[in-house]
């Protein structure tokens, strides 16, 4: 089954836990990963879905052996675990970053609707995803939306400063690439 039809196959079986329409366009995808390469060390991507981020990340050169996928949807872990040999994937939410032992990453990749979620969640999100961070990792984030895709005062609350990225206009809808680290 391609990527589509998994993907609405689980909208309609699962619609809270999809926040999408359709999956992210490859060109949103190559966005996302524009700033990892093989020097980047360990990675984790959190939401892949049907791993669209995955393979961009994957084709920037980092290995698999250093990316870690977070997803809480079982039909897409088997996916992605058919589909990326060698790539830790663990049905978990991203919370549970620094109890799995994931430390001193160098980015965290998000495809989370960060927007959707209260501030609360947003903050457990990202204070485990810099816990799990190194010192000068960064968080990958994107939106939708027109602004930043982390509350304000969450941003504050973790001192954190954000960076807009790339515009991807080939995506349905548009979306915006944001880069989160420590000030």
């Amino acid at each position: 089954m391609n990527d589509l039809a998994v993907f609405l196959g689980q909208v309609i079986r699962r619609p809270s836990q999809i926040s999408a329409l359709v999956p992210s366009s490859k060109h949103l995808a190559r966005a996302m990963a524009a700033s990892l390469g093989p020097d980047s060390g360990a990675v984790a991507e959190l939401g892949p879905g049907t791993g669209k981020i995955t393979r961009a990340i994957l084709e920037r050169g980092v290995a698999p052996e250093n990316l870690t996928l977070f997803e809480l949807n079982p039909v897409f872990c088997r996916r992605l675990a058919g589909d990326f040999p060698g790539v830790r994937i663990e049905n978990s939410p991203a919370q549970n970053m620094p109890a799995l032992g994931l430390m001193g990453l160098g980015a965290v990749v998000s495809g989370l609707p960060l927007l959707s979620m209260p501030p609360s969640l947003q903050h457990q999100i990202l204070h485990a995803a810099f816990a799990a961070l190194a010192p000068e990792g960064r968080f990958i984030q994107f939106t939708y939306g027109p602004r930043p895709p982390l509350d304000a005062q969450v941003q504050n609350e973790l001192g954190l400063r954000v960076t807009r990225g790339a515009h991807v206009l080939a995506n349905m809808p548009p979306a915006r690439v944001y880069h989160y680290t420590r000030h």
